[in-house]
């Protein structure tokens, strides 16, 4: 659950009706059994945990080609019904994916249980006149029928298209864009970032007006899928014209569970044309695992060992479905996902894993006032190897910007003015001293010009990072943009019920908007410019998109003005 405080309560980071959706079908059954048969002290290892998946799916844990190779030409149906997409961009190589679903919404996706040979294209125009590249490679079933390709010797920062062939069947056309060579003085780069996605709150309309922006590339920051139920009727979306199969109307919890609610988000058009768009560069957040859970902890408090299976599950179905490149193929229960990209000399990426490694969240989670818990020295967010990672890079850095595509809300959020306020314990507010942590490692390193991205609150917020947020008049580190979710709270309201309550609270928050949509950040040699977009309506279809604000924040000075 994201963490909100109303404005006369503060949430909890449990519901009844989330209790409620709990089930204890037979499927559990089998992370239970998997977990009893390896015992925790060996399954709280990598190779435990790449054993008890294995256990509980029948799935070989290295993923080699154990199955025989099926003919394509003998496909039937059109295997490309989950699109295509791009990511993770270097200056000469960018993942393509795709993956093989003729039937999405059925166990096995109406695909053999044996390899396929898909073949791929780069092309420089639309119409595949000019090839750069191109080859072929295996769908394993062992990766769900999954294509991760890494064609290398493209030329930095230019467009190009790619395509996939599997027997008779031509997928759609994607486009895609390599990064800028790593010493070049590029003068602009134009992003976006994107979070949370739930496909039973509502239409996918933020992704159609995203996929006719002229960005250069995407950032998603979480929550890209839910492990709630999604009802016949799609939840929020109310079809009249289709009836979802009842296998979606459970929580997720296997791999079998997990690759089928990717189908089902995956098959959306306006995802896709997200995706055929333009690259993506994904991390995760909690409900791509399940609501809240820190590291090893789950949100009900299971057997670190049965969680772990599930965790181990979602994982792999995730790379599975994203564009991500081999360094991030988990290995049982763990993953590296925290990875560094550069856009020449103008940005250097540092994406953050907030979930994986952070300590248990202080006071039982929920929002709460900040106390010897929470302000605990050696509570931590991101882990030390990640934390010093981060340190490191920015050290090292030679970007004129340094951008932190991350998951929770970065800045201090009070819910109430005065002294009897209340934080998110879910939050960097839950882990101050890991905040500070960073923030020094900031200014130590000489990071002028840091901007952090956000996801996870479903509202758009505008902050100024301040070196010591108990003191408004504090030096200005660094300017976070919040985006807002796609779908996650279905319609949303301009101004949420607390908005006067928070903009009093908060003198470091600049503007605030509880509508869906995404933000769009401009970096230039002078300044980073932030346009927060929203569309009016998601739980019908087509409403139009808009600018609700812009802020400025200048290279040297940092600090949200209205642009």
């Amino acid at each position: 659950m994201t963490q909100h405080a109303p404005a006369t309560a503060p949430a909890t980071a449990h519901t009844p009706a989330h209790a409620a959706r709990r089930q204890t079908p037979a499927h559990e059954q089998e992370i239970r059994a998997a977990a009893a048969h390896l015992g925790r002290r060996r399954f709280l290892t990598v190779t435990g945990a790449a054993a008890a998946l294995a256990f509980a799916t029948n799935l070989p844990g290295a993923g080699a080609a154990h199955a025989a190779e099926a003919d394509a030409r003998k496909i039937s149906e059109n295997p490309f019904t989950l699109g295509v997409a791009s990511g993770d961009p270097l200056p000469g190589s960018v993942v393509l994916w795709t993956r093989l679903a003729p039937r999405p919404y059925e166990p096995g996706n109406g695909m053999p249980d044996a390899r396929v040979t898909v073949r791929w294209e780069v092309a420089y125009d639309e119409r595949f006149t000019r090839i750069a590249g191109k080859g072929s490679a295996y769908a394993h079933p062992e990766f769900n029928h999954s294509v991760h390709i890494e064609p290398t010797g493209l030329a930095p920062d230019r467009v190009y298209y790619y395509r996939f062939r599997a027997g008779s069947w031509i997928s759609p056309v994607g486009r895609t864009r390599t990064a800028p060579a790593r010493a070049a003085r590029n003068s602009r780069l134009k992003l976006a970032a994107v979070s949370c996605q739930a496909y039973h709150d509502g239409y996918y309309t933020a992704y159609r007006h995203l996929a006719e922006e002229d960005l250069d590339v995407v950032f998603h920051l979480g929550d890209y899928l839910y492990e709630y139920p999604v009802s016949a009727v799609g939840g929020a979306r109310n079809y009249t014209d289709r009836t979802l199969p009842a296998l979606f109307n459970r929580e997720t919890v296997t791999l079998e569970d997990y690759r089928l609610r990717y189908a089902l988000y995956k098959s959306d058009p306006d995802l896709q044309a997200a995706h055929a768009a333009h690259p993506f560069i994904v991390t995760w957040d909690d409900h791509e695992v399940e609501n809240n859970y820190a590291s090893d902890i789950s949100e009900d408090n299971l057997p670190p060992a049965e969680f772990l299976v599930r965790r181990a599950a979602a994982y792999r179905a995730y790379w599975e479905n994203q564009p991500l490149r081999r360094p991030q193929l988990p290995k049982g229960s763990d993953a590296r996902l925290y990875r560094r990209v550069h856009y020449g000399q103008l940005a250097q990426f540092d994406i953050l894993d907030t979930r994986q490694y952070r300590s248990d969240q202080a006071y039982g989670d929920g929002w709460h006032a900040p106390g010897p818990e929470s302000q605990d020295p050696g509570r931590t967010l991101t882990g030390a190897a990640q934390e010093r990672w981060l340190i490191d890079g920015w050290r090292q850095s030679t970007a004129r910007w340094n951008v932190v595509p991350q998951q929770v809300t970065f800045s201090e959020r009070r819910n109430a003015t005065g002294d009897a306020y209340q934080v998110s314990m879910d939050a960097w507010d839950g882990y101050t001293a890991s905040r500070e942590r960073v923030l020094a490692g900031a200014e130590s390193a000489g990071v002028d010009n840091l901007v952090v991205l956000t996801g996870d609150v479903h509202v758009h917020y505008a902050f100024d990072i301040k070196k010591d947020f108990r003191d408004p008049g504090s030096r200005t580190a660094g300017v976070e943009f919040v985006t807002t979710s796609v779908a996650s709270g279905k319609d949303g309201a301009d101004k949420p019920a607390n908005w006067a309550t928070y903009m009093a609270a908060n003198p470091h928050l600049k503007f605030y908007n509880g509508r869906r949509g995404y933000v769009t950040v401009t970096l230039g040699q002078d300044s980073a410019r932030g346009d927060y977009r929203t569309v009016s309506a998601v739980t019908v279809p087509g409403a139009p998109v808009l600018t609700a604000a812009s802020f400025v924040s200048e290279a040297g000075d940092p600090g949200l003005k209205p642009a």
